[in-house]
């Protein structure tokens, strides 16, 4: 897999009948190693290791229903009350964050409620503070850290 622009990690990977799977530490398991996968665990690791979120606040690919149609989000990052702290959206290296990409988690955070949204392709971060009130978000240089 291809270098991505986050810090260096160490992943648990394996080969199994002519596949190879990563560990995911926030699932407790081993996933097929495709190329949106590889981001995740990056992110994953980015958000847990640098950032200092706890493992217990991260949620991972869990099934949410918009306009009647059931979706998965990518990553979901919580408060410790049980709000929504940041959102993520995660892409292939090779698919480029465009203008669908930013609907695409418009419409999951139309539900959610995210204080922040993160879309990322593992080149490219883009994440922004969600203004609810007045229906605007900021860009942010950086994705902010934990704090409790």
């Amino acid at each position: 897999m291809q270098p991505l622009n986050f810090p260096k990690y160490e992943f648990r990977i394996k080969n199994s009948q002519n596949r190879q799977y990563i560990f995911d530490g926030i699932r407790k398991k081993f996933v097929v190693l495709q190329p949106e996968e590889w981001v995740r665990q990056h992110l994953l690791h980015f958000l847990i290791f640098t950032k200092n979120f706890p493992k217990s606040l991260i949620n991972v690919e869990k099934q949410l229903t918009v306009n009647s149609l059931k979706k998965r989000y990518d990553v979901v990052v919580f408060n410790p009350d049980g709000s929504i702290f940041l959102l993520v959206e995660c892409k292939a290296p090779e698919v480029k964050i465009d203008q669908s990409t930013f609907d695409q988690i418009a419409r999951y955070n139309y539900q959610l409620k995210a204080n922040f949204l993160l879309v990322t392709n593992g080149l490219e971060h883009y994440c922004c503070e969600m203004d609810h009130e007045h229906e605007k978000y900021r860009f942010l240089e950086d994705i902010p850290d934990f704090s409790r």
